[in-house]
């Protein structure tokens, strides 16, 4: 069993804690699916977001989807002149056999020009 890195970012349409918990609730359950992964997968998980979003933690999310012993952490973006607007991202350090260029980064929506060289 090797240990992986999984990438992923969704772009909010506003700052508001439920379409928050809505939008980063379906980006972490398209990581799990995609990859084929469960929670019991996860060893942690980095959440980031940009300066603009105040609303509430990225990771009550994943708690809310019954993620409770993982550790998690949430951390802001770079404040950086004409960056994307609104966006969480996720990191997620997983156990799985998937090999690196199986792994299956998920960037939804507008984010996906994020990572145009990864986003699935």
């Amino acid at each position: 069993m090797a240990v992986r890195a999984v990438r992923g970012a969704v772009q909010l349409e506003r700052d508001e804690a439920e379409h928050m918990r809505e939008k980063v609730a379906e980006l972490v359950t398209a990581v799990l699916e995609r990859n084929s992964l469960t929670a019991d997968d996860l060893i942690s998980v980095w959440f980031t977001a940009t300066p603009d979003l105040h609303s509430d933690f990225p990771a009550v999310a994943a708690r809310k989807l019954g993620i409770v012993d993982v550790p998690l952490i949430c951390a802001q973006e770079l404040d950086v002149a004409g960056a994307m607007p609104r966006v969480v991202r996720v990191l997620a350090h997983v156990e799985t056999e998937l090999t690196k260029a199986e792994i299956a980064h998920v960037y939804l929506g507008a984010a996906a020009a994020l990572r145009k060289d990864i986003a699935q």
